[in-house]
Formats: structure tokens, sequence, C-alpha cells
């Protein structure tokens, strides 16, 4: 079973490592703070300070069609932030 499942690359979370050091992960949902821990360690080679971790709820849709109302969701999954130490830092673009 594979811990991290991709890591998020959006503004924020870039704008994020590069002034606090803070890197984003889509993770697995039964996965604890000390696994997604030992698990980026292992990774990438790197001091990891802290985790944040959040469950990210489905998103609901619905949409109108000539066959009627068609509604649906995205699926739910875990995010963790996790700070690295200072002087460190992920290059996702190498790593991928």
């Amino acid at each position: 079973m594979s811990i991290i499942v991709k890591p998020i690359i959006t503004e924020k979370i870039t704008k994020d490592g590069e002034v606090f050091n803070r890197f984003g992960f889509v993770v697995d949902k039964k996965a604890n703070k000390v696994q997604i821990k030992k698990a980026v360690e292992a990774t990438y080679g790197i001091k990891v300070v802290s985790v944040n971790t959040m469950n990210v709820r489905p998103d609901r849709t619905a949409k109108y069609t000539k066959s009627g109302l068609i509604s649906g969701k995205s699926n739910a999954y875990k995010k963790a932030i996790v700070q690295v130490q200072e002087g460190e830092t992920i290059d996702f673009y190498n790593n991928i």
C-alpha cells in the first residue's frame, strides 16, 4: 500500500513551498500523520518538521440536459500539508 498518492501542484501550494517550505500531497485515507511523515522522508530524503492533514469532502454537481437532470459527485480524498526543515526543498518536476 502506497501512502503518498500524488503531489498537489497548485498556485497556492507552490507559493507556500517557496515562502514557508510547505508542500501538499494527496495521501491514503487511512494514513495517519506519523505514517505520512515517514513516507515523505523515505521518498524524498528530507527532514519533515510537521504534518497537517484534512479530509476533503466530495463535491456534488447537477446538470440540466435534454434527457433531464443528471447528478454526480467527485471522490473524497485526504490531503496532507507537510512542512520541511529550513533550507531543504522538494522538486516535484524531477521526482515525478
